[in-house]
């Protein structure tokens, strides 16, 4: 093997030591962090609960009346999830539901969703995201108010058809220069309205089996 030959097989052999040693330490960076990107998910939307449906709405720990939802079209998720079922003296109050809009303009994000049990929106956050900061991340109340506009909201408030943003012909505005991320999250709310209005019984009821369990222990 003449020098060349030998400075290309050396090259090749460092090449893929490199290559390996990358790899291996995105693994250990990945292993080392995804649970605390969980926790931190965790976090956020525990505290979300609260801000949601405030305390007066309800006399029982939400935490302690989760249910499990299965993988459903109108909410996004793939997987099953936890929602949050709200009681005042024993009779259903509120639920809060989680939902997925898969179709950011850099990602999915993740939202929870506050239905009293007439239908009315408790309010809307944002737990998870990508959005472009400056332009799409308005959609976090910590770059502005946006989200909180859903309060009050229903299927018939607007009507249906005006479940949309101004630029499509509806109700909600979007933001200068970024109209995906604010049409995706509206999107996501009015299915996760028409869901809670298809199950609403269901959800009350595994809600209440739930509650008189902890009431038992």
């Amino acid at each position: 093997m003449n020098v060349i030959g030998i400075a290309i097989t050396r090259n090749s052999l460092l090449l893929g030591v490199f290559a390996a040693l990358t790899v291996g330490v995105i693994a250990v960076t990945y292993a080392l962090t995804k649970d605390r990107i969980a926790d931190q998910i965790r976090e956020a939307e525990a505290k979300a609960l609260y801000e949601i449906l405030p305390e007066v709405s309800h006399d029982n720990d939400l935490l302690k009346t989760a249910i499990s939802i299965a993988p459903n079209e109108d909410l996004g998720n793939e997987k099953p999830v936890q929602s949050y079922v709200a009681f005042q003296k024993q009779q259903p109050s509120a639920i809060i539901l989680p939902a997925i809009a898969p179709d950011g303009y850099n990602g999915r994000i993740l939202l929870l969703v506050g239905i009293y049990a007439d239908g009315t929106l408790s309010g809307v956050r944002v737990i998870s995201h990508k959005e472009t900061p400056g332009l799409g991340d308005a959609i976090d109340t910590k770059v502005s108010d946006w989200i909180l506009g859903f309060a009050g909201k229903s299927l018939t408030n607007p009507n249906q058809d005006r479940w949309a943003v101004k630029k499509d012909g509806g109700d909600f505005d979007q933001f200068t220069g970024a109209t995906i991320t604010p049409r995706t999250v509206v999107g996501a709310v009015k299915r996760t309205l028409n869901y809670f209005n298809k199950h609403q019984d269901t959800l009350f009821q595994q809600g209440l089996q739930q509650l008189r369990t902890h009431d038992g222990e």
